[in-house]
């Protein structure tokens, strides 16, 4: 069992990857067999994979503040004129899907929550294909975004509720970040200052859901989420390093969130919800002020 991604870093040495290790922790802390916990995070997998196609495909949700986005997202990807490339904007659009089908009531699955769903799927969805992942592959970018959110859960936190959104969209980005690098061929030391490369630049994103709903700005700060992921990845990748030790930077985001004024975490009491288009659309779905 590892609780701080030092001990994360150190233990993976002695596994084949550090999907490997997550599987075993899982094993002795849930009594199942690998093969039991591979076969279940296949089906987190599978959800994934529909909640993207069918996000894409167009939905809307009750409230009719979100949806059609990804459809829209998917369109301009394919006229060639992006400015970013076809990887990035893919897990763009298939961040902003998940959690628009998130919105409308449809089954996702919540990594590490519900409100931040799009991010590990959506850089999953975006990388199969251009770096050849088999399934077992895909299954254990899972494992390994886990992983490093069991410490990040462990030591901070992963609630809006708690922390504000870098607990959740900062959470979620880290742990795509992770699992990017491993998929790529990087080392659990190269996915540790993802992690930290990652929640430094999005520490102190306050959680302010309009009209306490999960949809603005939610389903975007998935994109920009799982842009960031990508972004970190990538810098990790290089062999870019981070100042801030990857613990100590989870402590600070801990720190943050405590400090964190109750009106910036998902109470709908500042930020985008008091604004007076924001509290128009309250008025308008719940009839109050």
């Amino acid at each position: 069992m590892f609780y701080t991604v030092k001990e994360l870093v150190a233990q993976a040495e002695h596994f084949d990857s550090v999907a490997a290790l997550m599987i075993q922790t899982e094993s002795e802390t849930s009594g199942r067999t690998p093969e039991q916990i591979r076969e279940l995070m296949g089906r987190n997998l599978d959800v994934m994979a529909d909640s993207i196609a069918e996000g894409i495909a167009g939905v809307k949700s009750v409230t009719g503040l979100t949806g059609g986005d990804a459809k829209r997202l998917d369109a301009y990807l394919t006229s060639g004129r992006s400015l970013l490339g076809p990887v990035a904007l893919a897990a763009v659009r298939n961040a902003v899907a998940v959690n628009e089908v998130n919105a409308k009531m449809g089954l996702i699955c919540a990594t590490p929550t519900a409100g931040s769903a799009g991010v590990v799927a959506g850089t999953l969805m975006a990388v199969r294909e251009p770096l050849k992942l088999t399934r077992n592959q895909q299954i254990d970018y899972l494992f390994t975004a886990g992983a490093f959110g069991l410490v990040i859960a462990n030591n901070a936190g992963i609630a809006g509720a708690e922390g504000g959104c870098q607990a959740e969209v900062g959470s979620a980005a880290a742990m795509a970040a992770a699992a990017l690098v491993c998929a790529q061929g990087g080392t659990a030391d190269m996915a540790a200052q993802a992690v930290a490369i990652t929640i430094a630049n999005l520490m102190g994103l306050v959680c302010d859901p309009v009209a306490g709903l999960v949809e603005v700005p939610c389903v975007k700060r998935n994109a920009m989420g799982a842009a960031q992921a990508l972004t970190s990845a990538d810098m990790a990748l290089a062999g870019v390093r981070t100042v801030i030790p990857p613990d100590e930077v989870i402590g600070a985001m801990n720190q943050v969130g405590q400090q964190m004024p109750s009106a910036f975490k998902e109470t709908a009491e500042g930020g985008l919800a008091v604004t007076p288009t924001g509290r128009r659309i309250r008025k308008r779905i719940f009839g109050d002020d």
